[in-house]
């Protein structure tokens, strides 16, 4: 991300902030977020999603709901770059096949694919996961990137094993 929100030193945009329904750090269940959802989140503060400045606003594993600032997330043209659309449809099917699986189980991608519609050149994209097929070792989910209107911008499919988590993980 190349983008700062505004100079060195100067308050931060609270239209910019990714977590306005909360505070930061602030613990305790959001509505329509299954707590398991904040958990993998909070595993790794340092993480792409944070850096991306992700929200979930919704998640479970039949359904999971998160935004994107397209600002800060561009490619050189000024339109949103569609790895970030991939990075958002990658949160979201992993962090579902996580809320399916289980906290005994381990998730990690084997595939994903995008097609990308049209640019997003500012405002937050929307992206919904639902899932195709959940089994006992795969997890599969579309992943629909919506603009502000609503209009879609990118069309991801993502697979993920589900494994036995490592003792002691």
């Amino acid at each position: 991300m190349t983008d700062t929100p505004g100079p060195p030193g100067a308050a931060p945009d609270p239209a910019l902030d990714p977590t306005p329904d909360r505070t930061p750090g602030t613990p305790g269940p959001r509505p329509g977020v299954d707590p398991g959802a904040d958990a993998l989140r909070e595993m790794n503060p340092d993480s792409l999603m944070h850096r991306m400045g992700i929200e979930v606003v919704e998640a479970s594993a039949e359904r999971l709901v998160a935004t994107m600032p397209v600002r800060g997330n561009t490619q050189p043209y000024g339109l949103l770059h569609g790895g970030a659309s991939v990075v958002l449809a990658e949160t979201l099917g992993s962090m579902g096949a996580a809320l399916h699986a289980g906290p005994d189980k381990a998730v990690v991608g084997l595939d994903i694919n995008a097609t990308h519609h049209r640019a997003a050149r500012s405002g937050v994209v929307t992206g919904t996961a639902t899932p195709i097929s959940l089994g006992r070792t795969l997890a599969c989910y579309e992943v629909v990137v919506t603009d502000d209107g609503g209009r879609r911008v990118c069309t991801s499919r993502i697979t993920c094993l589900i494994r036995d988590a490592a003792p002691g993980s």
